[in-house]
């Protein structure tokens, strides 16, 4: 009954938190312009942020996890379970966060785990739901490593969807389009304005401000890159990417002329059947045919071809 009711309240936090973020971007925006309805959404919301996140849970809990506590009956040891569950909360927080800071430096020099972490900066616009556009094989590595000691260790039940909870949100604020001035927190806490920095198109600070949660790390470890009254020029990556879910899952592995591949009759139907609904989409939020506001601006491809230029 308890961790029925921290699930119901942590998914109520969630939403209440997304739709603040949301409301936020529209009323104090970091970049002026950013449409809601941007280009790169559809796959962002509905293939990363609902269809895999879905897909990969089911994968880390029940196929990775939960087998392995099972094999080694690690749990059973209640290494934690004993502490109270703030206590709890707080040190996988702390510690989770500190292997993010260092696993994700090293995708940054590494040619090899750069492929799992390029998608995640090949967003041209960074908002609220930019976050969750991450190669599978980046969430089934981080989160495997996030959870796993959670399971294994005997902590309380609770504190997985607490967990699940701040990464959530926290993920929505540092890509936030929402023009935080933090002060000095900023030293410790981090947000937007050191985090949205990491995502420009500038080679020069290509290897700064990894850190996701807490900034400490990159002050402490000589990464931290925030000048004061500057922003950044463009954002997403240098080189030519795709921007379908899974010619990006499978660029990571084989880098091939995926310009070619919009010519194929099954993916150009997939990109239409998506541009028709945003059309949808657009007219649900108009009356008489004018936009009911700036939410309502749809950004799509100007021509119906989808061979390069």
């Amino acid at each position: 009954m308890f961790g029925n009711k921290v699930e119901l309240i942590t998914t109520i936090l969630f939403f209440t938190g997304s739709f603040i973020i949301i409301f936020l971007e529209r009323l104090y925006p970091y970049r002026e312009g950013v449409k809601f309805f941007r280009k790169g959404l559809w796959l962002d919301f509905v293939w990363y942020s609902l269809i895999q996140s879905y897909i990969l849970k089911i994968v880390i809990f029940d196929f990775i996890i939960y087998p392995l506590d099972q094999q080694f009956d690690l749990s059973r040891l209640q290494i934690v379970s004993a502490w109270p569950i703030a206590l709890q909360v707080l040190f996988f927080f702390i510690m989770h966060d500190l292997y993010i800071y260092w696993f994700h430096r090293l995708q940054h020099n590494s040619k090899i785990f750069w492929r799992t972490h390029e998608a995640h900066h090949s967003c041209k616009e960074v908002d609220w739901v930019a976050g969750s556009r991450s190669h599978s094989l980046e969430i089934l590595i981080n989160q495997t490593i996030e959870f796993a000691p959670i399971i294994l260790l005997g902590a309380n039940p609770a504190v997985v969807p607490i967990k699940a909870l701040i990464d959530a949100v926290w993920g929505m604020y540092i890509h936030s389009n929402i023009d935080v001035k933090s002060g000095k927190w900023q030293y410790v806490i981090n947000g937007p304005e050191m985090h949205q920095w990491h995502h420009s198109n500038d080679r020069t600070i290509f290897y700064k401000n990894y850190a996701t949660k807490l900034a400490l790390w990159d002050w402490m470890f000589g990464t931290a890159y925030l000048p004061p009254k500057k922003k950044p020029d463009e954002y997403g990556l240098y080189y030519d990417y795709p921007d379908d879910y899974f010619l990006q899952h499978a660029f990571a592995f084989w880098r091939f002329n995926f310009h070619r591949w919009y010519e194929s009759p099954t993916i150009n139907y997939v990109l239409h059947l998506r541009q028709n609904l945003l059309k949808a989409a657009g007219k649900w939020l108009t009356v008489d045919g004018k936009p009911k506001g700036k939410e309502a601006e749809i950004i799509l491809p100007e021509s119906q071809s989808y061979k390069r230029a």
